[in-house]
């Protein structure tokens, strides 16, 4: 991890130099001239872009990849298009098609993946009791 942020800032460090060539030198031979007062909001904006896509990259590294769909089952997600029954559902920020268990799930509402079929998840309700398992 250490090696990936000192290569994030020589890499960032570069960028923020061929911006400053690109504004101070090429910028003025076509007729273009920048303030410095926007070259340095310039480089601030551009560097708070690379931290956060440093960051979000980080986190993106140190997510544990979900194996297969059985390690889906438990999951909880929300309803991207409704399920009437079949639909789309957002679990793991990821979009999988699902099926309703117990029929129409409106979108926005959360779900609990309670199985598969096929490639599809079978979702139902978050927080209800499923009626089979109590049988």
């Amino acid at each position: 991890m250490r090696a990936r942020l000192v290569v994030a800032i020589f890499s960032t460090l570069m960028e923020e130099t061929a911006l400053v060539v690109i504004v101070l030198l090429g910028l003025p031979r076509l007729g273009i001239h920048i303030p410095l007062t926007g070259l340095i909001v310039l480089m601030v904006a551009w560097g708070a872009f690379s931290v956060f896509i440093y960051r979000m990259g980080s986190r993106a590294l140190k997510r544990k990849p979900v194996v297969g769909l059985p390690g889906m089952i438990s999951s909880k997600g929300k309803v991207v298009s409704s399920l009437a029954p079949d639909g789309v559902v957002r679990i793991k920020g990821e979009l999988w098609e699902a099926i309703s268990e117990e029929g129409s799930i409106n979108t926005g509402e959360e779900v609990t993946v309670v199985g598969q079929d096929g490639l599809k998840l079978v979702v139902r309700r978050k927080g209800t009791v499923n009626l089979k398992a109590t049988e």
